[in-house]
């Protein structure tokens, strides 16, 4: 099982109704044949970059689920196949997050090791609520053409 993401895009005259019995039914589609959906967000009409069909714009929704290559597959078909569907993008995202994941682990890791080195008497700077350590005496080298001070 892995993790994907579809985005796709209704066009924008068909009602509420009808958008709401599609998207149970690619639920129902998508559940029947072993996926689980974890997220289905209905962002609502947005203005398209450019003309799709004659549209300018169109209602878009979101749909995260964990299926099989074949899910996905046929998921896409009936995408495609269908009428109302102006355009659509499926992406696998689960890597995307074994990554993420594996950087947080490594980040956590890290800091770990930087609280244990700062807690070393040796690592630690002045104590608290002491008084800032006397400044160092700045040396001005000569300019050109003026003689030295000695």
């Amino acid at each position: 099982m892995r993790i994907y993401e579809a985005l796709f895009i209704i066009k924008p005259d068909v009602p509420d109704e009808e958008v709401d019995q599609r998207l149970e039914a690619l639920r129902g589609q998508l559940t029947g044949a072993g996926a689980t959906v974890d997220k289905m967000e209905k962002w609502g009409k947005r203005r398209l970059a450019y003309k799709v069909d004659k549209y300018r714009e169109g209602f878009y929704v979101l749909i995260q689920f964990s299926a099989g290559p074949e899910t996905v597959k046929e998921f896409e078909r009936r995408l495609r196949v269908s009428d109302v569907v102006l355009k659509f993008l499926t992406v696998r995202i689960d890597e995307t997050l074994k990554r993420l994941e594996k950087r947080k682990k490594a980040r956590d890791k890290r800091a770990a090791k930087r609280a244990v080195s700062a807690g070393s008497p040796a690592a630690s700077g002045p104590a608290p609520g002491a008084p800032p350590p006397p400044p160092h005496p700045v040396e001005t080298p000569a300019m050109p053409g003026l003689p030295r001070e000695e």
